[in-house]
């Protein structure tokens, strides 16, 4: 499975290569052109059937993940995160260290040695390590270095019906939407992009974007779903099994009410169901691509995913199915009208 694949890889910020070589083999046998550029995005064009409006799909590869920046003379681990991260979630999560993909466990002092006060807040990164078995410093540095990466060692898989369950899911969900529709023929000329280092500001989409100079764009991500108990409904951002999310508004982007529209009424008449983000907090790759020469019409459309930038998080098939024909369908029908 795609998806399944996609999730399992490593490829944080900086190091997207193991993701970007396995979208390259899936598909070149669909592409009239695949290269990457000097940053590390992967470009996928498509020359289309006639000449019209570029249009380009971006979905960026790249996760959030830990970077060891210091061993303790006892051969433990200290680490940053590479992306926006609550440190709540780590303590005992297992995580793969360095090219060797060594066997960790994120380690903090017992609760029954803490301070009263320490355990009434979330623990500070400076406070957690990685127990990878080491007696020593010495020891440690043969098979670790600084600047290695750290991810979690996260399975896929399926839960109950139709859900599933991974890591990474922003934005490899996004990365298997954008494949499954570049294997499919258009009229229309695409550039599908899988962008690099959007977790740590957007940087790939935005030299993507100056390259392309694209006529439209879509951004397809995954986004916070907070359905869940003792969260109140105005505040779940998104909900699981509704349909792919349209953002209005985020602290990148204010999305034009005219592509919003025409999407709702394209997702209507496809019988695609459809939501709308409930939240501004946050920002995706077309935060730059809007941006990018004299401005690029562009829409971001979400898969909902539980617990994201986190040791697993779960979405919904039917979101990651429905996004795909809405992203097929406003390539189709929508583009020539916007």
């Amino acid at each position: 499975m795609l998806l399944k694949a996609l999730s399992e890889l490593n490829g944080a910020s900086g190091a997207e290569k193991p993701v970007r070589d396995y979208l390259r083999q899936v598909l070149e046998p669909f592409a009239d052109e695949v290269v990457a550029d000097t940053l590390g995005n992967l470009i996928v064009r498509k020359k289309g059937r006639v000449s019209g409006p570029l249009v380009m799909l971006a979905a960026h590869m790249d996760e959030v993940a830990l970077m060891i920046t210091g061993i303790t003379p006892d051969g433990l681990l200290k680490f940053r995160p590479v992306g926006g991260m609550d440190p709540r979630i780590l303590p005992a999560k297992t995580v793969k260290v360095g090219p060797e993909q060594l066997a960790g466990v994120i380690g903090l002092k017992a609760i029954h040695l803490s301070k009263v006060q320490e355990r009434r807040k979330s623990p500070d990164f400076d406070k957690l390590c990685i127990d990878i078995g080491a007696k020593s410093k010495e020891e440690a540095e043969r098979v670790v270095q600084l600047g290695d990466y750290a991810y979690f060692d996260t399975e896929f898989e399926t839960l109950g019906e139709g859900y599933f369950k991974g890591k990474a899911l922003d934005d490899r969900i996004g990365c298997a939407v954008l494949a499954e529709v570049l294997q499919r023929d258009y009229d229309l000329p695409l550039a599908g992009v899988f962008t690099v280092q959007e977790e740590v500001g957007l940087r790939g989409a935005k030299v993507a974007a100056f390259r392309l100079e694209p006529d439209f764009a879509i951004v397809v991500e995954g986004t916070v779903s907070a359905d869940m108990p003792e969260v109140k409904d105005r505040d779940w951002v998104t909900q699981l099994g509704q349909g792919p999310a349209c953002s209005l508004m985020d602290k990148a982007t204010l999305y034009a009410p005219r592509l919003v529209r025409k999407t709702e009424e394209i997702a209507r008449r496809r019988g695609i169901p459809l939501q709308f983000r409930r939240g501004s907090s946050g920002g995706n790759d077309a935060g730059v691509i809007h941006l990018s020469q004299k401005g690029v019409p562009t829409l971001a459309l979400s898969v909902p995913c539980r617990y994201i930038h986190s040791w697993a998080s779960i979405a919904a098939e039917a979101d990651f199915r429905a996004t795909v024909e809405l992203v097929d369908a406003l390539i189709r029908e929508g583009v020539q009208q916007i």
